[in-house]
């Protein structure tokens, strides 16, 4: 009788198609998205580049070579060349401000000696580290050759056993000064989060809230498949409602709900972790709202796409949870690659966090969110066209 179970159950598996993807290939292909988000692409050990902008406060020959030097780093990316436009201290830290660069990095003099600020958006908690290290490199090296440079020919020609030593100088060697170089200070200065009570708190709020939402619209489009078994689908259509009106209905109060399950996410938040709703609160609002009515309008569209309540759940708990892991709501997307990140925003999660960012951690105003509100309305009303075309075989059933 074991037998027969266990041939039973392999029977069944080997002819639920959603229970062998779930079972075989959504590892695999998790595993692969992960991968390639923490080793920085197939078959790569890269990091993804951090986006900076330097501004050169000293205007010095050294400060030049560093500035070159940096320019040169395999792991930073310039936004904006060097001084190119006569940036300055307060526009760089602007483009820090505006999302533009993760990263600005003054060169100044402290002392009398060089040293460096880092303008840092602590969001990424990552680049604050590589970067400074990058910097205190550059500083040290620039400055040794600098002065391997400034030899004159005769004190070459005087010191020929020094020049040869020279010439192979090494970084760490305490002639050059560069011991002190080792201690000196790059000064890491957060522009973002200072000041803010729990911003951090915030973005790991809207990244959870999005997922959930997708969840809670899909668990609710459902509803539409549920009545369709039970026939109250029919009964509903008999009457006088036409499915546009059915469809409408279902949209607005799934987005309702989905308004209000997140509305409580963020309530707990402000009382428990200090998160500032109600300084954010028309952002907030307008984010949620379109958020709400995209994720019921794919939910609604998943549910008129499959043909049973299982079908749905195995298909929408692979793509919401590929969407979440490439959008952000799993892991943040400045972990990943700059092509990935391209790919992210297919999903609703990465503007929906974008959007949330700017609200929460930028504290810009509601007008910089107008490509985030248009993207997911626009997708919200398209996806719920198409589930209006696919429930057309349910009006001639």
């Amino acid at each position: 009788m074991i037998l027969t179970v266990l041939q039973i159950s392999c029977r069944r598996l080997l002819h639920n198609r959603v229970e062998l993807l779930l079972t075989f290939l959504v590892p695999i292909a998790f595993f692969s998205i992960f991968a390639v988000i923490f080793g920085g692409g197939l078959g790569r050990g890269t990091t993804p580049k951090i986006k900076v902008v330097a501004v050169d406060e000293i205007q010095s020959a050294v400060s030049r070579h560093i500035m070159s030097a940096l320019s040169e780093q395999e792991s930073l990316r310039f936004v904006r060349e060097n001084n190119a436009s006569g940036l300055n201290r307060d526009q760089a830290m602007e483009l820090v401000r505006s999302g533009s660069a993760t990263m600005a990095i003054i060169l100044r003099t402290d002392q009398e000696q060089l040293a460096a600020e880092l303008m840092a958006d602590a969001s990424d908690q990552v680049a604050a580290q590589i970067v400074s290290a990058v910097v205190n490199r550059s500083i040290m090296l620039s400055e040794a050759e600098y002065q391997v440079a400034q030899l004159t020919d005769s004190e070459q020609d005087d010191n020929e056993n020094q020049v040869a030593a020279n010439e192979t100088v090494d970084p760490n060697d305490e002639s050059f000064g560069i011991e002190e170089s080792l201690q000196r200070k790059v000064e890491i200065i957060d522009v973002m989060g200072e000041g803010k009570a729990n911003p951090v708190v915030s973005m790991y709020a809207s990244g959870i809230a999005v997922m959930f939402l997708l969840f809670g619209a899909t668990g609710g489009g459902g509803a539409l498949l549920e009545e369709r078994e039970n026939q109250t689908l029919d009964r509903l259509l008999s009457t006088q409602m036409s499915m546009d009106q059915l469809l409408l209905g279902k949209w607005f109060y799934m987005s309702c709900v989905g308004v209000l399950q997140v509305g409580v996410m963020f309530v707990w938040a402000q009382f428990v972790f200090n998160v500032d709703l109600l300084g954010h609160l028309d952002g907030f609002l307008m984010m949620t709202v379109v958020t709400a009515l995209a994720a019921s309008g794919f939910g609604l569209f998943l549910a008129t796409l499959c043909k049973s309540r299982g079908q749905l759940n195995g298909l929408s708990v692979i793509l919401i949870l590929t969407m979440s892991a490439l959008g952000g709501s799993m892991v943040p997307r400045y972990l990943m690659s700059d092509e990935l990140q391209q790919y992210g925003l297919w999903t609703f999660n990465a503007w929906a966090l974008d959007g949330y960012t700017k609200v929460f951690w930028r504290e810009l105003p509601v007008e910089a969110l107008a490509p985030q509100l248009a993207v997911l309305l626009v997708s919200g009303v398209v996806f719920l066209l198409a589930a209006r075309v696919l429930a057309v075989r349910w009006e001639t059933d």
